[in-house]
């Protein structure tokens, strides 16, 4: 059962582990919304996730002789790295097991912290399903990333330190996989203060509690295919759904391309990067109307491969017309090329990359196709380059950009 006292007890107990995340006021994100917007920083934390919080006050309920046996888990990779950290600390063995599309910073970590890591399935439900054979074949204690009460304690102690912090706060968000954080959250955050909202946000593309509050139980979902791979689960905890089920207030999605806007929003406004799964809270602040309200935005966690970090990248600045590609057919002769990159510089246009296409046309004479891909200020920018295209005569036609 999930109690204030234990809330109270976990909240001291992760405190031998846990960084101190102090709020961070966004004055970017406030000007967007009109509200007072902070961000709860957990991708901060030396796990670079909240999850530690949950891994390490479950520990801490068991008895010395089941840590002796040993721990499996299975997780997409934040509460790895928080069970692999917690049982070090606590000299315990811990093995892994993760879906095979886990980030490799995530995997590395994980094996860093001297856990073993098995590799198995494609989702976080699969990866599951082998820990708990694991579990049961070699007597192994099985800890649960979500659907656990103790853990789900151990991840609430954000709301007492966001309370804490900001006692008169109006709303919290709370990114959602499969429902341990935002039962831990929203439970303590009811008993402290029942007037405070907490809102849920998970991923359009796997909304597994959006079906289980509407269906008045856990459902599984065909599929949980989005980049924010920490929130792909099908189906959220049968233990912590009550509670999450009772203190919730309200569970809103989030589309895929909003996640790449938002990590273009943090990176550039508080120089911090943050997964996708942590980014969740943040795109989700633009749906709802929070007017002179005091709101906090949980980052989950900021685990995020380079390699993902710059498609985001490139993926949010081409959404954000800073790069876009535009198509010129010409005459092959000398001096067109010249011409068109005239135009474009005195536009204050920047060229990334050009592409000279001398087949497009049986008649060369005729048409040569001209791709340029080329950085903008952005949309109005764009419109102003592609209007000195026109007045030169040029018919330019946006395509899309790929660099690459």
């Amino acid at each position: 059962m999930l109690t204030l006292e234990k809330f109270k007890q976990a909240s001291e107990i992760v405190k031998e582990v846990t960084l101190p995340t102090k709020l961070v006021y966004s004055e970017y994100l406030s000007n967007q919304t009109g509200a007072e917007v902070y961000l709860k920083p957990e991708n901060m934390q030396y796990t670079g996730a909240y999850k530690v919080r949950g891994a390490y006050y479950k520990i801490s309920t068991m008895s010395e002789e089941n840590r002796k046996k040993g721990l499996v888990t299975a997780s997409a990779g934040n509460h790895a790295q928080g069970v692999a950290y917690a049982a070090k600390k606590f000299g315990c063995k811990a093995t892994v097991v993760m879906p095979t599309v886990t980030p490799l910073i995530k995997v590395n970590r994980t094996k860093s912290y001297g856990a073993e890591v098995v590799l198995h399935g494609d989702v976080y439900d699969d990866a599951c399903a082998y820990a708990m054979k694991l579990a049961e074949e070699n007597g192994y204690t099985f800890i649960h990333p979500f659907d656990d009460l103790d853990v789900a304690t151990g991840q609430g102690s954000i709301a007492m330190e966001i309370f804490d912090e900001l006692p008169d706060v109006d709303y919290i968000l709370a990114p959602i996989g499969g429902g341990g954080l935002i039962t831990g959250v929203s439970t303590l955050t009811k008993l402290l203060n029942p007037n405070v909202k907490v809102i849920g946000v998970e991923p359009a593309a796997a909304a597994s509690m959006t079906e289980a509050l509407k269906e008045r139980h856990p459902v599984t979902l065909s599929s949980a295919n989005t980049i924010a791979d920490g929130t792909a689960v099908k189906r959220v905890g049968e233990k912590i759904f009550p509670y999450a089920e009772k203190n919730i207030d309200e569970v809103i999605t989030v589309a895929d391309d909003d996640l790449i806007g938002a990590f273009l929003d943090v990176v550039e406004n508080h120089k911090m990067i943050v997964e996708n799964s942590g980014l969740l809270t943040v795109a989700a602040l633009r749906q709802l109307d929070l007017k002179g309200k005091k709101v906090v935005s949980i980052l989950s966690g900021g685990n995020m491969d380079v390699i993902t970090m710059s498609s985001i990248v490139q993926h949010g600045l081409i959404q954000r017309d800073r790069i876009f590609s535009v198509s010129v057919l010409l005459p092959d002769k000398p001096g067109e090329l010249v011409r068109v990159a005239s135009t474009i510089a005195k536009a204050n246009g920047n060229v990334i990359k050009l592409e000279h296409n001398q087949f497009v046309s049986t008649n060369r004479n005729a048409a040569v196709e001209l791709r340029i891909t080329l950085e903008a200020f952005g949309t109005e920018h764009k419109h102003q380059i592609m209007k000195a295209l026109e007045d030169e005569g040029l018919s330019p036609r946006e395509v899309n950009a790929k660099l690459y």
